[in-house]
């Protein structure tokens, strides 16, 4: 589906008035063109942020969000969905950078950041509080395990569509040779091309080694089914994003279909909100959840989906790669599983290798797992010069485009 894309932001810096010039940042991942769109929509909300104290913004972090995503006019483009909600999550993933920088946060804090409205018939405030005070116990021995042998990953950089054979076998020998154990290969152009590159994929890594595929919307429900029924012989831990991301019911009819052949469906990169969230675990619609940092309104919305998650036993592998989306969501990992799952079991977060030098504090992977960020934030900060080069339409990268582009 996402067959050019190139990968920008639209990163927001969130100035403040102390003395030490504290400042905080937040970046919406987007595919290049409409990144100007989400621009706008960010410029939209910033009179909700301008000349607000910081204290008052996190002291009713709920009814902020509210604030933010009820907007009596700008509502009307979402609600909570769209470029309007990627922009609210650029706006307070820079609002939690920056109250990140201020330690200390104990449940019931982070309770209070969430909107709980249209998810009480799954999740109460109550319910949260009890998930994040039983998961207190062995939160100690859950952190000196994340210290010493991190978060597991899996790599999306050895399977790309249109890769010759010859670059898939390099980079996925190569990546063996790194200590990855799990692997994600695209699939959905070409079925008999599928069923190659899977075999190729698979005689790689061996039958012990996790393989997950992505088909990134490209099929209807019958046709996801089919498909993949052909390529269960390569035994997928996972398919992701069958068809269409609005489609509950229909990876409801896929997730049961596929289950007698040990398939998992996994969803979630493109899904709007808490909501869709909520559906598609009434629904029984995956068995693998993928919450993405830059697509829910931020840690806020990302925090009720978490809790949910534990609710119903589903494992959150979140989505990650593009621009910053590494940085942003190892936090939201880590802290699920010393926080609120405790668990391993059938979790891993993505890995893209790419982009990562243009961050201030970029992601640090060692043994194919995330090492907890020791650097005080929520990662966003992009170096000053990657930022000044590379921002539209007059940095230096886009000068040169545009000229090349003219001639």
């Amino acid at each position: 589906m996402h067959t050019d894309p190139d990968y920008s932001a639209a990163y927001v810096v969130l100035e403040t008035d102390v003395e030490d010039g504290l400042k905080g940042y937040g970046i919406t991942f987007t595919l290049g063109r409409g990144t100007e769109v989400v621009v706008c929509a960010v410029n939209a909300l910033a009179p909700h942020v301008l000349n607000k104290d910081l204290g008052d913004i996190v002291g009713d972090f709920r009814g902020f969000y509210r604030q933010l995503t009820s907007d009596g006019q700008l509502r009307w483009i979402g609600p909570e969905k769209g470029v309007v909600h990627l922009a609210t999550a650029a706006v307070l993933n820079a609002v939690w950078d920056l109250w990140a920088k201020q330690e200390g946060k104990d449940p019931q804090t982070l309770v209070s950041c969430i909107d709980f409205r249209y998810i009480t018939d799954v999740l109460t405030e109550e319910e949260a509080c009890e998930i994040l005070r039983q998961s207190q116990v062995g939160k100690k021995e859950r952190e000196e395990q994340m210290l010493a042998h991190g978060y597991p990953a899996y790599t999306t950089s050895c399977a790309w569509l249109g890769y010759p054979d010859a670059t898939l076998k390099q980079l996925c020998s190569e990546a063996l040779k790194d200590g990855w154990t799990r692997f994600k290969v695209k699939v959905g152009a070409d079925l008999q091309d599928d069923i190659r590159r899977c075999r190729l994929i698979r005689n790689m890594i061996g039958p012990e080694k996790t393989l997950m595929m992505d088909a990134n919307q490209r099929w209807d429900v019958p046709e996801a089914v089919e498909w993949m029924t052909k390529l269960a012989e390569f035994k997928p831990l996972w398919i992701e994003e069958p068809t269409s991301p609005d489609d509950i019911l229909g990876h409801a009819a896929i997730s049961k279909a596929l289950a007698p052949l040990g398939i998992g469906v996994a969803t979630g990169e493109q899904c709007h909100n808490r909501v869709i969230f909520k559906q598609l675990l009434q629904a029984k619609a995956l068995k693998f959840l993928q919450i993405d940092s830059c697509r829910l309104g931020s840690v806020n919305e990302n925090l009720s989906v978490l809790l949910m998650a534990k609710k119903f036993d589903i494992p959150v592998c979140p989505h990650a790669g593009g621009v910053g989306l590494c940085e942003l969501v190892q936090h939201l990992i880590i802290f699920d599983f010393i926080s609120v799952s405790a668990s391993l079991q059938d979790r891993m977060c993505e890995y893209v290798d790419h982009l990562h030098e243009h961050f201030k504090y970029p992601v640090l992977i060692r043994e194919a797992s995330y090492m907890p960020p020791k650097d005080a934030g929520y990662s966003t900060e992009m170096k000053e010069d990657s930022v000044k080069r590379h921002r539209y339409p007059d940095g230096e990268v886009w000068k040169k485009l545009l000229t090349a582009q003219g001639n």
